[in-house]
């Protein structure tokens, strides 16, 4: 099984992300990774990611960096 984000921008095109992706073994690692990495990932351009499990969604929503940023400030 590969776990694999989408990097997109607030109108769902994709986006290029300023740190290399990888390909995850576990959803855990996965998660993990965007959750120390959105910030560059928010300020690099990217406005939304998607989670692949072998090119099926795993959330029905793509998730909002920005919600991340508004949390972190409270």
């Amino acid at each position: 099984m590969a776990w694999t984000w989408r990097f997109e921008k607030a109108d769902g095109s994709e986006a290029v992300p300023s740190v290399e992706p990888e390909e995850f073994t576990t959803q855990g690692d996965a998660e993990s990774w965007i959750g120390e990495e959105w910030r560059t990932l928010l300020n690099g351009g990217v406005d939304q990611v998607r989670l692949f499990e072998d090119g099926t969604e795993i959330y029905p929503a793509p998730m909002s960096l920005h919600a991340e940023a508004e949390a972190d400030a409270e």
